[in-house]
């Protein structure tokens, strides 16, 4: 899946003299998504026209709470149903497909809640990520020496990325036993246990401690290294800055804006996202009647645009 080696060319360097408009094509986009809405109740949680991910690159999402991130994460690796849109993955048409076909086609996601399985060990966690074990079907698990070589090689696997995300001494320990921080490195080495080319993560930095942090920060960069592509959502802004090669900003379901990270932190749509239309005014020196007319007036637009 993932390739052996980066390619001679840098995917970052493609990114470079892009537009800044949400959707903007890229130049070797691993996920494309058209028209893709999430609606619960009467509230439209996700209402994204286009969007691209950039192949071998890290990739942030970030908006405001309740901006549809979590939600659009959730739709593209199949752990929720869209009410409309298309999206496909290495050229393979994912809508609609169930989660664990996305994974086994190279689509591997982490969760800001750890899902890790509490009552079992660190290893046992590690081989339940592997996928096509023979031992998982019920006639071949009759007979041992049918999976028992895969079974050695895919601990084999477990083991070297334990001692690459210095869990290794947690080997056999109860997974409900590790810190918050050590939950996140677990998951994150569950994931590569199918060798993925996209890892999207949810949130890596919530709850972890500093010491952890750069920890991660380390291991989230060799990803990209190794030559897979990485897609996170993140509310930390100093790591938003300081990993990512491209941002894409979300608002109220929306894509708003994309870019480098010091392109978009300047980009007035995004600092209207997180902090409103008037950040930058003194709302006791407005006037409260001509303040009055003018949401009044805002509100009568945006139910003629629902109108018409």
């Amino acid at each position: 899946m993932a390739a052996d080696t980066v390619s001679a060319t840098d995917p970052r360097e493609a990114l470079q003299g892009l537009a800044n408009d949400p959707g903007v094509p890229k130049p070797d986009p691993i996920v494309i998504g058209d028209s893709i809405t999430r609606t619960f109740g009467g509230l439209k949680a996700v209402d994204v026209e286009h969007i691209e991910i950039q192949r071998g690159v890290i990739t942030a999402l970030i908006g405001p709470n309740g901006a549809g991130k979590t939600t659009l994460f959730n739709l593209l690796t199949g752990f929720d149903v869209p009410n409309s849109g298309n999206w496909s993955f290495n050229g393979k048409p994912l809508a609609k497909m169930p989660a664990y076909k996305v994974a086994r086609l190279g689509m591997v996601r982490t969760f800001q809640l750890t899902k890790v399985l509490s009552k079992l060990t660190v290893i046992e966690n590690m081989r339940l990520g592997a996928t096509g074990q023979l031992g998982e079907h019920f006639f071949p698990a009759i007979f041992k020496s049918l999976w028992r070589r895969q079974e050695h090689e895919v601990t084999e696997r477990a083991d070297e990325l334990l001692a690459r995300f210095k869990l290794d001494a947690k080997r056999e320990d109860f997974a409900g036993s590790l810190s918050g921080g050590q939950r996140k490195l677990l998951e994150m080495a569950r994931a590569l246990m199918v060798n993925p080319d996209l890892i999207m993560l949810d949130e890596p930095m919530a709850g972890v401690n500093p010491a952890l942090k750069q920890s991660l920060l380390g291991h989230v960069k060799s990803l990209r290294d190794e030559g897979r592509t990485v897609l996170f959502v993140e509310h930390d802004m100093d790591m938003v800055r300081d990993i990512s090669d491209w941002v894409i900003v979300m608002a109220q379901g929306q894509i708003v804006a994309e870019g480098t990270p010091a392109s978009v932190m300047a980009d007035p749509r995004v600092i209207d996202a997180y902090l409103g239309a008037h950040h930058d005014t003194d709302l006791s020196e407005l006037d409260e009647e001509a303040l009055a007319e003018q949401v009044e007036a805002e509100l009568e637009a945006e139910i003629e645009a629902e109108e018409s």
